[in-house]
């Protein structure tokens, strides 16, 4: 068994690992620049690689981990369990190891990480010590040991100082002291809802940001296409919480109050309880959807692009048929609009390279302003306040009905969107929603 000596030189592989990881980030952002293909590709894997970058050279000056699990190693003739005889040093973020070996940190919220919340003298589930760290800032002071197989349990001095160690200044992650049942909130599958509910100090807000965080380590790219926001009462409770998801290494995550998430435009009226009802029933999202995406326009003529004294020409039939697969994507409407003028400028780079023409960084940005007319007519830039604007100016036939409450400002004012004319009325809801 490793001694406090060993342990802390361990302490200084991670801290080589950081730095190893830090410069190979931003050597990836230089060398990511010349390698991806269209634009489109070229503009998610840079947004990726300086994210991670960004993520690395932020990253709070903590303990680089606060656990490790020993499995016990096989019995005479057993084989089976991947993890069975090795060890595993636990920490908010996952650390490389040297020259492509194996991982001198694993993060919290990897599968093999659960064992550490959930194993118990009942159920080692193969654990055969447990091992918890006592830090000074920075500085490795002790560590304690409980050895489930031989029926050991209950933590110690270091876990109860931890989880009764006062609760000033700013929200502390509680990664370290998860107990079982909040690790079964904090790793629920993505397509369940929770709310926690519990008296003030239990943990409610804690467990909900470390969710966050474990959802998106689980399911990232599923989650970075639409983003991650915590909504918060007010801005002392934003102060109070901001720093926990950047310790667990999340720093791309939304935090707003709903004062700054709604107050957008200059509020001048307030709606009748029925108009009320119509504009928060969840049935107006897909109205407003439709306004949306009824914008786009089915392509009635090829895409031209001169480039010098040639013309590129993109035919109608595979305008149409970009168009047509981007909105089978159900990708948010700006994402789905700069598909399509990735796709178009793929296309006509693919005409020219045929014919021997250098697509270099200069002529791929001419070629994104030429086919810009022609985006603007099938697939427009639209503005959320524009959109709403329009569904209340003018409501879907048998959607919504017109009740002026009264409340309109003057001819002479502008609404949300900048159109002329005058903020719309208040709006009613009728009694044939779309189904």
């Amino acid at each position: 068994m490793d001694t406090l000596d060993d342990e802390r030189r361990h302490v200084e592989r991670c801290r080589a690992g950081l730095r190893r990881m830090l410069e190979g980030a931003r050597n990836n952002v230089i060398v990511g620049e010349t390698v991806a293909g269209d634009r489109y590709s070229a503009e998610r894997l840079g947004r990726h690689l300086k994210s991670l970058a960004k993520e690395l050279g932020e990253a709070p000056d903590g303990p680089p981990f606060f656990g490790r699990l020993d499995f016990a190693g096989p019995g005479p003739g057993q084989s089976g369990d991947e993890h069975r005889g090795r060890s595993y040093h636990i920490g908010r973020r996952h650390i490389s190891g040297e020259h492509g070996g194996p991982p001198v940190v694993i993060d919290w919220r990897a599968p093999v990480s659960r064992s550490f919340y959930r194993a118990g003298a009942r159920d080692p589930q193969g654990v055969a010590v447990r091992r918890r760290f006592g830090w000074s800032g920075t500085t490795l002071t002790g560590f304690e040991d409980e050895r489930l197989e031989q029926g050991e349990e209950g933590g110690g001095r270091l876990l109860a100082a931890e989880i009764e160690r006062p609760r000033v200044g700013p929200m502390r992650d509680i990664v370290a002291t998860i107990q079982p049942e909040q690790d079964d909130l904090v790793r629920a599958g993505l397509e369940v809802s929770l709310c926690v509910q519990g008296a003030p100090g239990t943990g409610k807000t804690a467990v909900g940001l470390h969710r966050a965080a474990y959802l998106l380590y689980a399911h990232r790219a599923r989650l970075e296409r639409g983003g991650v926001l915590v909504l918060g009462p007010n801005r002392a409770f934003l102060g109070h919480i901001s720093a926990v998801l950047p310790a667990l290494g999340e720093l791309d995550v939304e935090q707003a109050t709903l004062e700054r998430l709604l107050a957008t435009v200059q509020v001048t009226a307030v709606d009748s309880e029925a108009a009320a009802a119509v504009k928060h029933d969840v049935r107006m999202a897909r109205v407003l959807r439709e306004a949306l995406y009824g914008r786009i326009r089915r392509p009635s003529e090829p895409v031209v692009v001169a480039d010098g004294s040639y013309r590129w020409r993109v035919p109608e039939d595979e305008v149409r048929r970009v168009v047509d697969d981007t909105r089978r994507e159900s990708l948010p409407y700006g994402v789905g609009r700069e598909r399509v003028r990735a796709r178009l400028v793929a296309a006509v780079r693919r005409q020219a390279e045929a014919r021997g023409q250098t697509a270099n960084a200069a002529w791929t940005r001419r070629m994104d302003r030429a086919v810009i007319p022609f985006l603007d007519a099938v697939w427009p830039a639209a503005k959320p306040e524009a959109v709403l604007y329009e569904v209340l100016r003018d409501p879907p036939e048998g959607v919504l009905t017109p009740r002026n409450a009264g409340r309109s400002p003057g001819p002479g004012r502008r609404a949300a969107s900048g159109a002329p004319g005058g903020a719309p009325p208040t709006w009613c809801c009728s009694t044939r929603w779309p189904r």
